[in-house]
């Protein structure tokens, strides 16, 4: 009778079944191996893990890109035009199917300055696809460079982890790390546990995302107004997403493993000294409004850190969508990146390759850096300084400036770099600015520079170690 008992216990652990257990872990486990997990692939073929390894998602993004590679620049110049067609649809008759949806309501009914932007990003791809009128925007080192060499990863990239990305957000897996990280947050940091949800959301989703959650905690009285504000510029990481678009276009995938890590200490280290430092130290800490339900961190009486994260994974994975609901949701993640990201970059990006190729703006900007970067010994320090000023525009100017220099090492410490400044105003500058998180434009630059100066000489050691 006890061994019965006990074979009973043991498959309903602490409340938890078997189908429980597994509805999070298998999906989670999937997710992990598609976006984290090493595989040793390298230029199209499998080698040894001593060659290089990229992830998976890289490996299928690069199938992909084998079969429909000459047709994917058409299918930007059609997804950007749509994007414009629709958006001014919305503006201009205001229909009610869309205002009265809030998915395609916050996708099309955008801000007059965004709207300016998107009809930027039309008009430079149609210009450089069709290479008419402004030599100056569709060269190929230009206008041609972004249509050509980065949209068409976007694309790729922004499709798959589109549609496989809720295997890491709607199963629990957020849920069990967020509990599970509860004791770290609070000692190192000063913020509430959650707030690593905040940052697994950004790393696995969006950094966007992760702004939004924090803007909403603030609202809802869950973190003070000096949490939110270290939490949005010190925890809303560029996506796993992101770091490969980045990692691929400076072509060193087989170093993408390396990057991920590089970037995480950086993170560490940066949110450990800049919430320390003016101008986040001196935000008030108080919250906009009185929250009895605030409190979230106590671990139940009869509950460990590590049954108390399962429960709530767990929790997650059995409201977790249906099959056809799981794939709806692929899909708007898909034409939210499509829609709301492709034209923006084409803007920005363009916008800021005239200018680094046209004028001497982010010359001047970098002088300043050189002496920085020669003692650290970084090959190409003139090439590079000119890299690190742009990324406040938008985090890919970095690496579609500096993918021609000729050394390995300065492209990926380009790559870390332009990633672990996280201030970058064509996302999430711009979208901190447009929340209640009380940073201003200029604090903005102020923690774009510090997070420059802390992260640099941590990246280039760490390049001299794998180079």
């Amino acid at each position: 009778m006890d061994i019965i008992k006990a074979s009973a216990a043991s498959r309903n652990v602490s409340g938890i079944n078997i189908r429980q257990f597994l509805k999070f872990f298998i999906p989670s486990i999937i997710g992990l191996m598609l976006f984290v997990f090493p595989i040793p692939y390298v230029d199209g073929k499998f080698v040894t893990y001593a060659e290089g390894f990229t992830i998976p998602i890289s490996v299928l993004k690069d199938y992909i890109q084998g079969y429909i590679g000459d047709l994917l620049p058409l299918l930007v110049v059609t997804s950007i035009m749509i994007t414009l067609c629709c958006t001014l649809y919305t503006k201009i008759m205001k229909p009610a199917f869309i205002l009265n949806n809030a998915f395609l309501n916050n996708l099309l009914n955008v801000t007059t300055p965004w709207l300016i932007i998107r009809m930027l990003g039309a008009f430079f791809v149609v210009v450089t696809y069709f290479k008419f009128g402004f030599e100056s925007i569709y060269s190929d080192n230009i206008g041609g460079l972004i249509l050509y060499e980065l949209m068409p990863i976007l694309f790729i990239v922004f499709f798959l982890a589109g549609l496989l990305l809720p295997l890491l957000l709607d199963f629990g897996l957020l849920e069990f790390f967020g509990v599970l990280l509860s004791k770290v947050m609070r000692p190192l940091f000063g913020l509430p546990g959650r707030s690593s949800v905040d940052c697994l959301t950004s790393w696995l989703g969006d950094g966007t995302i992760g702004v939004l959650l924090t803007d909403k905690q603030l609202e809802g009285g869950f973190y003070t107004k000096k949490e939110a504000a270290i939490i949005a510029t010190s925890f809303s990481a560029v996506s796993i997403t992101f770091c490969l678009v980045v990692i691929s276009q400076v072509k060193l995938e087989s170093y993408f493993i390396n990057m991920i890590g590089v970037v995480a200490l950086c993170g560490i280290v940066c949110a450990l000294i800049v919430p320390r430092l003016l101008p986040l130290s001196r935000i008030e800490d108080t919250y906009t409004i009185e929250n009895s339900d605030r409190d979230h961190e106590t671990i139940p009486e009869g509950k460990t850190l590590f049954t108390h994260s399962l429960h709530k994974a767990v929790q997650k994975a059995d409201k977790s969508p249906s099959f056809l609901t799981f794939l709806r949701d692929g899909l708007k993640n898909i034409l939210d990146m499509w829609i709301g990201i492709l034209p923006v970059v084409m803007a920005i990006g363009t916008m800021g390759l005239i200018v680094a190729e046209e004028t001497p703006v982010f010359d001047y900007l970098g002088m300043p850096f050189i002496p920085f970067l020669e003692l650290l010994n970084i090959p190409f320090a003139a090439e590079m300084s000119k890299t690190i000023m742009v990324g406040f525009a938008d985090m890919f100017l970095p690496a579609i400036i500096g993918s021609s220099i000729e050394s390995e090492l300065t492209r990926f410490v380009i790559a870390c770099l332009s990633v672990s400044q996280l201030i970058y105003m064509s996302e999430v500058g711009g979208l901190i600015l447009g929340t209640k998180i009380p940073v201003s434009f200029f604090q903005l630059l102020v923690i774009f520079l510090l997070r420059t100066i802390i992260s640099l000489p941590i990246i280039a050691v760490c390049a001299h170690m794998i180079f």
